[in-house]
Formats: structure tokens, sequence, C-alpha cells
């Protein structure tokens, strides 16, 4: 019986012992659990937080740097606008209170012709960033003769800027080569490419221009010899507003908006544009691309 009490006993106690292991092990599995959930809560919280902020961030600085861009368009625009009207303006009271002669005049003439040109060249150009903006449907595209567009562009440009022959050099192929288009939007592309070339070479431009079919690409290369652009500028170039910054005592005069209606236009006739150079003071190269029959 002695025996029988102990034996039951001692059962009693190792299943107590039994049960009591199991228990503290259960609870350590449950508490482990819980602190692993809510280290895992944790982490993944404190991640959420920190994306969070890093998109806050990001969105700030992106916000500052488009209300700088804003800034820096709203200064350009208004440089561009008022710096003609001022000088037309002068002239016009010196034409008035004073009494000059024959070849005088025509001179002022003539400047206050190219400030009007000036003048109306940054409207034009505001008011193509609005309806490039707009992402109008092209209804009126036409085949063209992309040959015949860029040398009547290059004849533009060089009665604009009064250049002596040979500082543009054009090349294109003896055979037409033909796109899907609008003649106004191309000619105001690739009038740009050539403006820009020429005001980013002030010290005697020379521009080359270059025309060529590849398969079915038409390929238009426009290089020139002016302050380059660094690695850091190539893609950002063709942003809205964005303007490489001066690295000359001379400023650059422009709007911001050149490179960027390029860029949207021969976007909207399937085709890109890009940039190219070696490094400052090593001139660039700009490449316009666009599906051709």
């Amino acid at each position: 019986m002695r025996r029988r009490k102990t034996a039951i006993f001692f059962l009693i106690f190792g299943i107590c012992l039994s049960a009591l292991a199991v228990a503290l092990n259960i609870g350590w599995v449950i508490l482990s659990l819980r602190e692993v959930a809510l280290l895992v809560f944790g982490v993944v919280f404190f991640a959420l937080i920190i994306t969070g902020l890093i998109l806050n961030t990001i969105f700030l600085v992106r916000e500052i740097r488009r209300n700088e861009q804003h800034d820096a368009f709203l200064n350009a625009v208004t440089h561009e606008l008022k710096t003609p009207i001022a000088s037309i303006k002068l002239y016009l009271d010196t034409l008035k209170k004073h009494d000059v002669d024959e070849a005088k005049r025509r001179e002022f003439y003539d400047v206050m012709l190219a400030d009007n040109a000036r003048l109306l060249g940054t409207v034009e150009q505001v008011l193509r960033a609005s309806q490039v903006r707009e992402k109008q449907r092209l209804e009126s595209k036409t085949d063209l003769d992309l040959n015949a567009v860029v040398e009547e562009s290059v004849y533009v440009t060089n009665s604009r800027y009064h250049l002596e022959e040979g500082v543009i050099r054009l090349t294109v192929p003896s055979e037409p080569v033909i796109v899907n288009g609008v003649r106004e939007e191309l000619q105001t592309a690739i009038a740009n490419l050539i403006d820009n070339a020429i005001k980013y070479s002030p010290d005697g431009p020379k521009i080359s221009i270059k025309l060529r079919r590849s398969g079915k690409t038409a390929e238009l290369y426009i290089k020139d010899n002016g302050k380059g652009i660094e690695s850091s500028d190539l893609k950002r170039i063709f942003t809205r507003f964005y303007r490489v910054a001066n690295i000359s005592d001379k400023p650059i005069k422009g709007t911001g908006l050149g490179l960027w209606i390029v860029s949207s236009i021969v976007s909207k006739h399937g085709g890109d544009v890009s940039a190219e150079s070696r490094g400052l003071g090593r001139g660039s190269t700009f490449v316009m691309r666009l599906p051709c029959k």
C-alpha cells in the first residue's frame, strides 16, 4: 500500500512537473510570439514612418526645386519681355525728342525691329509651351520632306542672326527623307535646337547640321563648338524650366522652355531627342530621331 501511495505520489508529481514544463514551454512560446509580433509590428511601423518621412522629404525637395524653377522662369520671361520693350521705348523717345540723320534713323529702326522680333519670339515660345502642355492631337499631319524643313529652318536662323556664310554647315541626303507630321511644329523644334547651339556658342559659333536616314529612322545631328554640358545635366536639360548654370561672365538669355518644347514636339511625332557632350568647353551634339517612310 505504501509503495502504491509512493508510486501514485511520484506519478502525480511527475505529471505535475510535466504539466508545469509544458505550461512553461507554451507560455514561453506565447510570450516569444507576442514579443516577435510586437517586434515585427514595430519594425513595420517604423519602416512605414521612415518611408513616409523620405517620401515627404522628396516631395518637399521637388516642390522647392519646382518653385525655384518657376521663379527663375518668371524672372527670365520678365527680363526677356522688359528688355526689348525698354530698348524700343528708348529709341522711340530719342527719335521723338531729337533730330537724327537718315542713317542713324535707319539704324534705330533696325534695332527696334530686332527687339520686336525678340519680344515676339519670347511670346511665341510661351504660347507654344502652353499648346504643347495641353497635348493637342496632331490632326493636320501630312507627309513632309524633312530635307526642306531643315533647310528652311537654317535659312530663317541665318536671316535672324545675320550669320556669315559658313557659320552653319548643312549636310542633307540627296534623296528626300519623308516624315509624317506637322510642318510648323517640326520647324519650331529644329529652330529651337539651332538657336540653342548658337546661344551657347558665344565665341564665334561653328554649327554643323547633318541629316541622314538610318533604316526607318530620320536622324538629325546638330553639333556646336560651345560651352558643352556636364554629364549631370544631360538628362535634365529637357525638363521644363530647367536651365544649365552659366559658367561664363556673359549670361545666356532664355526662358528654360526651348528644349522642353523640342522634346515634347518630337515625342508627339513618335521620336526622341538626346544630347551628347564630352564636358564643359568641348561643345555638344543634339540628336533628333523621327520615324520616316
